[in-house]
């Protein structure tokens, strides 16, 4: 695969956004990146190469498509009267919302607004970029690293249409740091399950009363729902907390440094395919699904760790709305002297990556698989476990030279249990994470830095060495389930109903590593 830098459209397209050029240029530029990877993944069929340009048809009305480079497609052209225009951003997310009507039937008036907003998202966060210092813990910097965001997802930096100035302060890809709010939550009012003691030791509450973090953003969100509440009493303002805190890569999980501590809220803004509150249905299940998974994990070979969400804490008037989750920090589960990184922060890339010094790929690579592996497949062999092992619930701590040492999971929100679902749909749910939306793109990033390396017969060894009936499947199966995201969303299909559609396989021998219109019909 092609290493391809990000190049910016015709200089009039970000005219229409307001942008200063140049940040504009390079937003649209990100923002083309995971829209094509979805579109050619999904609806487009690949015709021929021309030099370095890949050619795809477009069903839907049979155009023509035009690309640089695979991993990350870029510079996209439609053919016009047999010649080739330059589709800046705008004019991409109205050819997509053509096709896709031609293609499905169906009209989206919803997500071409998302794509719109998602790109204007990131013009936002390179302009709070240049006036910001980068982090410098490297840990930090890994989980605020994603500008681009996941790779298959047609809008995965929408925050829901809102002024930036709304969500901005708290975006980690613009390096956020801020303090928590804090509330009282009148004790008769409070509902809560698991260990919640942590959440006392960050600030102090009136007699009769809880004390409640809060994300600041969802207070605003929330206003109207909490405001009764607000005047007969049952919630009371506190403040803010005297230390600051960090978002993740998830946006609505903070972390707090000197409490170690992981606190995940509800945001009721739609991020990829869900509006992310914490469900009702998910934190009453929080419980027996943790438990599930840190038995799992005790049982692992190596070092691995789960960083278990151990209780949540909200107010029966608003459960889901100011819902907090209370999640492990590091404590004794980070291997001494190794530093965690996020694993979608190594594909994104930031400064002080061990993949920009890794002299040897094979080496690195071995290692990484070694740890990141045989956990997941573990807790799906010997106790019906399956996480979601996908690029940003993996945490992949790494040793002074780089190589990696340890993989640390979490989110038990989006964990599986066998039998809740069948064997085989929670197969092909661990292959899609820990394969396709994380092996893949792994080792994509690998070989872009080491032109001629080939990832794939280390990745075959480590599978097969785990006896599991379903991993000579896997090995010689010539397809893998990848999710359709774009179709997803424009069909308006519920965000956790996953649906696949086959992918060309890396894994079989003799087959050849390609593009992202390499999928089987």
């Amino acid at each position: 695969m092609e290493r391809v830098d990000l190049m910016p459209p015709p200089a009039d397209d970000d005219s229409a956004h307001g942008d200063d050029p140049a940040t504009g240029a390079l937003a649209d530029a990100y923002a083309a990146v995971p829209l094509l990877n979805c579109l050619l993944r999904e609806v487009a069929r690949p015709v021929r190469r021309e030099g370095g340009r890949h050619v795809y048809r477009l069903p839907g009305g049979d155009r023509l498509l035009r690309v640089r480079g695979t991993r990350r497609p870029a510079e996209p052209e439609a053919e016009v009267a047999g010649g080739w225009h330059r589709l800046g951003h705008t004019e991409l997310v109205k050819l997509v919302a053509e096709e896709l009507r031609r293609h499905t039937g169906l009209s989206n008036h919803e997500l071409p607004a998302e794509m719109l907003d998602s790109r204007d998202a990131v013009a936002a966060m390179l302009a709070a970029r240049a006036r910001a210092t980068p982090p410098g813990d490297l840990y930090r910097r890994s989980e605020q690293s994603l500008l681009t965001g996941h790779t298959h997802h047609p809008a995965p930096k929408a925050r829901g249409g809102g002024p930036a100035a709304g969500w901005l302060p708290y975006a980690p890809e613009a390096y956020a740091r801020f303090p928590m709010a804090l509330l009282g939550v009148r004790e008769d009012t409070v509902v809560e399950e698991g260990d919640t003691s942590a959440l006392d030791a960050l600030g102090t509450a009136p007699p009769g009363y809880r004390l409640l973090p809060a994300h600041p953003w969802q207070l605003d969100l929330a206003s109207g729902e909490l405001a009764g509440a607000f005047a007969d009493g049952r919630l009371i303002r506190l403040g803010e907390t005297a230390f600051d805190t960090w978002p993740t890569a998830a946006i609505r999980t903070l972390y707090t440094p000197g409490h170690d501590l992981f606190l995940k809220f509800s945001l009721d803004v739609r991020i990829t395919n869900d509006i992310r509150r914490l469900w009702r249905h998910d934190l009453l299940a929080l419980r027996r699904t943790d438990a599930a998974v840190c038995a799992a994990f005790a049982t692992s070979d190596g070092p691995p760790a789960w960083l278990a969400d151990r209780g949540y804490r909200t107010a029966d008037f608003a459960f889901e709305a100011l819902a907090v989750l209370v999640r492990d920090g590091f404590g004794d589960r980070l291997l001494p002297g190794a530093t965690p990184l996020l694993a979608a922060g190594l594909v994104e890339g930031f400064d002080g990556s061990p993949l920009d010094r890794a002299p040897d790929p094979g080496a690195w690579w071995e290692a990484y698989l070694a740890q990141v592996v045989p956990p997941a497949l573990t807790a799906f062999a010997e106790h019906g476990v399956v996480i979601e092992a996908h690029l940003q619930n993996t945490l992949v701590a790494v040793d002074a030279d780089g190589l990696p040492v340890q993989a640390l999971y979490r989110d038990a929100e989006g964990v599986k249990l066998l039998p809740d679902v069948s064997r085989q749909a929670g197969w092909e749910r661990l292959v899609y994470c820990l394969v396709v939306n994380h092996l893949t793109e792994i080792a994509g990033a690998l070989t872009d830095r080491h032109p001629g390396f080939d990832p794939w017969p280390a990745a075959r060894r480590e599978l097969a060495r785990h006896d599991l009936p379903e991993i000579p499947a896997l090995l010689g199966s010539p397809t893998l389930p990848a999710k359709t995201n774009l179709l997803l969303r424009w069909t308006g299909a519920d965000g956790a109903d996953a649906r696949y559609l086959p992918l060309a396989n890396p894994l079989r021998e003799g087959t050849r590593p390609a593009g992202p219109g390499a999928r089987v019909t």
